[in-house]
């Protein structure tokens, strides 16, 4: 299973864990097994089917680019982070 990195906006929905597990192949199917354990994931990173603008993927250190196809290794550390914009 894939540890993913909780930020400290949705660890109410983890009851304040900083880390969890979750599976999946890809960013999609992760995010469904971390609805499945804590329902609010799912409506907090995904917008039209897709991960919402304002947050960013990284998978074992590397930024995301494909959205919730974006594949995620067994062993993967995923990071949901908000977005940062400017200019």
């Amino acid at each position: 299973m894939a540890t993913v990195v909780i930020p400290a906006q949705l660890r109410k929905l983890t009851g304040g864990k900083d880390r969890v597990e979750a599976s999946g192949r890809n960013i999609g199917r992760l995010i469904e097994d971390l609805d499945r354990q804590f329902p609010g994931f799912r409506e907090q990173l995904l917008q039209d089917g897709d991960v919402k603008p304002s947050i960013a993927v990284s998978i074992d250190g590397e930024m995301g680019t494909g959205g919730v196809l974006e594949p995620v290794g067994e062993d993967s550390e995923v990071f949901f982070l908000p977005a940062l914009g400017g200019g």
